[in-house]
């Protein structure tokens, strides 16, 4: 893979033309490679999908103006993560504290779904973001496909860790794993992912940045 900027990259053929078309459609949106955003020292890093049509591909941040934020921010607001509840725009004033948000795949892809060999694609520039990482770090995983991009990137087999709501997983390196069913709109709604679950699982993570 080249070194352009990931701003800049364009590796993944469909994604590049389906951004395009949004740019097309959409002419003030983001619409671009959705870079990570937060404490670059962080120890801990959530792993999301990818950029959401009118979230994080309108606003250029993640997980910032669409509903799966709404339920994210607020918990890292009440666990001291974030400085404010509510992730509007880029200029918000919003700031993460000791937190980082990404996605396995930076590029928003048609109707949410990435094919295997665009997620596989994209897993360079994570494993770029997941090096050198202090021992305790803990990986937040929303979802089997950021669950499965954090092992890929970490270089380990897809059997090394099973992903599972509030699952937790000790990874070489004295990293952790930490995983939790997607804070999307679909979850919620259905009641597969509650606030409490969620409080819970950030309940977790705050134990295991603190050493337990």
């Amino acid at each position: 893979m080249s070194q352009l900027p990931l701003e800049n990259c364009q590796h993944c053929p469909r994604l590049a033309q389906h951004l395009a078309e949004v740019r097309s459609a959409w002419p003030t949106y983001y619409a671009k490679p959705v870079l990570p955003f937060g404490d670059p020292a962080a120890r801990l890093i959530i792993v999301g999908l990818a950029p959401g049509l009118h979230g994080a591909n309108a606003s250029g941040r993640p997980f910032t103006g669409d509903h799966a934020g709404i339920l994210l921010y607020q918990t890292l607001c009440d666990f001291g993560f974030s400085n404010q509840p509510l992730s509007t725009h880029r200029g918000d004033g919003l700031q993460l504290l000791n937190c980082r948000i990404t996605n396995a795949v930076k590029c928003l892809p048609p109707a949410n779904k990435p094919t295997t060999a665009e997620i596989k694609t994209c897993n360079t520039w994570l494993t770029a973001e997941l090096t050198e990482l202090p021992v305790g770090t803990v990986l937040l995983a929303l979802g089997t496909v950021a669950h499965q991009a954090v092992l890929r990137a970490r270089e380990l087999s897809p059997s090394a860790a099973k992903f599972a709501h509030a699952a937790q997983h000790a990874l070489p390196g004295g990293l952790w794993l930490l995983d939790s069913y997607h804070c999307s709109r679909y979850n919620t709604q259905t009641k597969r992912l509650t606030a409490p679950m969620f409080q819970a699982v950030f309940a977790q993570a705050r134990q295991l940045l603190n050493g337990l």
